[in-house]
């Protein structure tokens, strides 16, 4: 048979196919959603302390999580148990929206304990604690530029052995607040007591300022950003697989560690 007569044989059957309708519309029972309290709080050493409590809600319900007035948040550090006032407002230097703030700062060292709690007028109760860690200090940046002046830019440093580390390396353009260009996860896993080092793609120019970060993160905090950012990529791909967050406090949803970090600001050239 000749490739003419079988294209007239098919055209029939693809007429027929496209004319039908291939859409159909399919009820989907959604389980019922139990709001939970849901807090975030970063000690960063010499800052005020902060925390932000919201409430949880189904993923049709709103666009922004609802605020929790009646929260009450404690943070316990020494046998000094300081009470945070609800007074929200937006950080114009950190981007961050806090409900809960205190002018207490975090003066804790290396190997202290601080913990939190969180109850609202409904009886739900938040606990957690983090351990105070080390700063990691960077040894060296350093930049090489290739054939189209682009830069590309190497972070280094020495990872302390016999310990499982966990790191946050972030590259910001002339500040914090703003344009993050780099911001990854690492451990230590393959490089335990060894050097490290951080590369990023050709991203950089001649004068380009930059701030680099290299934070000492706990095993909690490295799981639960983690598993946001998995939640975040499966969000609206039907591909993916969906992602649970792996909360790291008890009784609710959210994190609370500490942030300890090197920093410093380079100058391309």
């Amino acid at each position: 048979m000749k490739v003419n007569d079988c294209l007239l044989y098919l055209l029939p059957l693809l007429i027929l196919v496209t004319g039908c309708d291939l859409e159909k519309d399919i009820d989907v029972d959604l389980p019922g959603h139990a709001s939970q309290l849901v807090v975030e709080c970063y000690l960063e050493p010499g800052k005020p302390i902060r925390a932000t409590v919201l409430e949880s809600s189904g993923y049709f319900d709103t666009l922004a999580p609802p605020l929790v007035p009646d929260a009450k948040v404690f943070i316990t550090y020494q046998d000094r148990r300081i009470a945070l006032e609800y007074k929200p407002y937006f950080s114009t230097t950190s981007t961050t929206f806090y409900t809960h703030s205190s002018d207490e700062k975090v003066k804790g060292r290396p190997g202290d304990i601080y913990s939190l709690e969180v109850t609202d007028g409904q009886g739900r109760k938040i606990t957690a604690f983090t351990k105070i860690l080390p700063a990691v200090p960077i040894d060296t940046i350093e930049w090489s530029f290739n054939e189209e002046e682009e830069a590309t830019v190497r972070t280094s440093f020495e990872d302390s052995g016999n310990t499982e580390n966990y790191y946050r390396y972030m590259v910001h353009r002339n500040r914090v607040a703003v344009g993050t260009v780099r911001d990854l996860l690492a451990t230590d896993n393959l490089r335990d007591g060894k050097r490290i080092s951080f590369g990023s793609p050709y991203d950089f120019r001649k004068n380009d300022t930059l701030v680099v970060s290299l934070f000492n993160i706990e095993k909690q905090y490295y799981d639960f950003f983690s598993s946001v950012s998995d939640a975040k990529d499966a969000n609206g791909n039907p591909f993916a697989q969906p992602s649970r967050i792996k909360s790291a406090v008890e009784g609710g949803i959210g994190i609370f560690t500490n942030l300890a970090y090197d920093r410093k600001v380079v100058i391309i050239k």
